[in-house]
This record gives C-alpha cells, structure tokens and sequence, in this order.
C-alpha cells in the first residue's frame, strides 16, 4: 500500500527511522539504515517534495518528520485531487473528440478526404481493418466498450491478431469490466496475454477505436448509430487526441491478470458498483447506465438490488445517502 502511495522501500526506511530517531543526520541514517549517505540524501529530498519532511521551527536549516496521520491524510488528498483531474481531464477528451468525429459523418462513404475516410459496412471496415492490421509494424491500441463482444467480432479479429503478435506487435487493449463476466470474450483476453498482448478493463471506457502505430486511427463516426460507419483517418490532428485518449483511460483501468477484487478491499464496493452508484445518483436512467457500463438492464436492477440490501436501504435516495456516508462514492 505504501509503494502505491510513492514510498519505496529505501523511503519509508528513511522516514521511519526519523520518527524514531528524529536528530539523526545523513551520516546516523545512513549507518543506521545501511544505505549510502547519497541515497539517504535522494531519500529526504523526495519526503520533502512528498511533504512528510517539513522545516523545524526548532532547528532552524533542519527538518521534521510529521506524523503518519496527517502525511498519509495529506498523500491520499493530493492523490484524490490528482485522480478528479485526470477524470476531467479524460470527459473533456472524449467531449471534443465525438464532436470532432462527427464532422465526418457528411463524407460520401468510401472515399478519402483530407486523409480520412467514411467507411460504410461491414465488409468494408473489415477490408480496411486487415490493411491496418498486415501494414502493422509497433503497436495496436484498442478500446473495445460493451462488455461481451459478439463471437462474429472475436473469430474475425483473432487471425488479424495472431498474426501481429507472431510479428512483435505489440498489442495493448482495454475492455469493459463485465466482459470479465462474458466466457467468450474473457476466453480471448486471456488468449491475447497469453501471446504477449497486454489487457486492462474499466467499468466505464471511451467509444470502440482502435489506432494502428499511433499513426491511424479507425473509430465509429457515431457509436449511437453504426449505420453512419467509421472513420478512418491518419491526419495528426486526430490521431494524437485519440492516442492521449486511450493513455489516460489506460492509466486507471486494471490489468487482466490482477485480482480484480482486491480494490473492493478497502472500500467494501467493487469499481464497477461504484460507478453503478455515480450514475443512477446522477440522475440517469437503469437502461442508460447498462449501456453506459456494458451490462444488460436484469443486471443493473440486480446488482442495485443487492447495494441496497447491503446498505439496508428502502430506498434508491437512502441508498445514496449511505453509499456517501461510506465513502463510496
């Protein structure tokens, strides 16, 4: 927990031997700690940047240890404040892109435009889509909503990705929390891992993209209406928004292979009941958070039927209230 928090072994040494020893120098630290007097320095320098070092009002040119209770209180705000901005920052991302991809559903389907083009039809992307995928030569970033994929999607998608990962592509995908849930599709997550691909899920992702060497990216012109088709596009202007995107949802999503339970631990709520919570509290409807969190609307009133019964509420409003409380949400 406290290396999640930014204190590595050598740091917390060094911070707990100035609790219990607080007139050590660099010299008693280091003998005491067996560390070398320039790690013992590179140690305070970065507890002063985190803030549990402050100057004494005793000693002057000296500093403090301050206690654990309000360092950690202190790391965990700065952490929680650092979080909201990324999750702004992460809507505001997703606002601008929509629309900018939107401007695109008025090209004439199948032709190129100013280095984009509107791909009408399932044959269509699927032709466009293994171009990308044989002209691969470093990456493939994908973001895949929804939850369960359609076995249709998995079985065309597995040639085109055997083949990449047999050529050292590296391919980074992130899925929606309940696609853990969907044997098909956690079947082929595992799959990719096992090759050598790297799989994350978040209870609630960005529209399907996928971008190929972060040099062109294909997404749905409206995720809403599929029929409009997908763009594909190289132009830089584009391409960049969607790759910073995909690295700051990549940043808070959770590895395949973690035990997907243990962040529950802390706080008694899974991250996909959390985002349950944050969802139908704002106002949105059980039908719009199913889709929103890839699950179908038997489970949305499921899963809110057993928070309630956890938080002994008779009521969506208390149940709110309680989850608040708890420090859910």
């Amino acid at each position: 927990m406290l290396k999640k928090m930014g204190l590595d072994p050598a740091l917390e040494s060094v911070y707990r031997g100035l609790l219990c020893h607080p007139a050590d120098g660099v010299a008693e630290l280091s003998d005491r700690l067996a560390l070398s007097e320039s790690e013992v320095r590179d140690c305070l320098d970065r507890l002063v940047a985190l803030e549990l070092l402050q100057p004494s009002r005793e000693t002057p040119g000296m500093y403090r240890a301050v206690s654990p209770e309000f360092g950690f209180d202190l790391m965990l705000r700065r952490q929680e404040a650092d979080l909201l901005r990324r999750q702004a920052e992460l809507a505001r991302s997703r606002e601008a892109m929509a629309r900018t991809v939107a401007e695109f559903a008025t090209l004439r389907p199948n032709t190129v435009v100013d280095s984009a083009e509107r791909l009408v039809g399932l044959d269509a992307i699927q032709q466009r889509l293994e171009a990308l995928a044989r002209d691969l030569t470093q990456e493939c970033l994908a973001i895949e909503p929804g939850g369960a994929q359609s076995q249709a999607s998995l079985d065309a998608s597995r040639p085109l990705d055997e083949r990449a990962l047999t050529r050292g592509v590296q391919l980074s995908t992130i899925y929606q929390d309940s696609a853990r849930n969907d044997p098909a599709t956690l079947a082929y997550a595992r799959w990719i891992s096992d090759l050598g691909g790297k799989v994350r899920t978040s209870p609630i992702v960005p529209p399907r993209m996928l971008i190929f060497d972060r040099l062109t990216a294909v997404v749905p012109i409206d995720p809403a209406n599929t029929r409009l088709g997908a763009l594909c596009t190289s132009a830089p202007g584009i391409v960049a928004p969607l790759v910073t995107l995909f690295e700051q949802t990549w940043e808070t999503a959770v590895p395949l292979g973690s035990d997907h339970r243990s962040a529950s631990e802390a706080t008694g709520v899974s991250p996909m009941e959390q985002e349950l919570l944050k969802l139908l509290a704002s106002g949105m409807t059980d039908e719009a958070a199913g889709k929103r969190l890839g699950v179908s609307l038997r489970t949305v009133r499921r899963q809110m039927a057993a928070l309630m019964e956890r938080l002994n509420a008779t009521s969506r409003f208390e149940a709110g209230l309680k989850a608040a409380q708890r420090g859910w949400l």
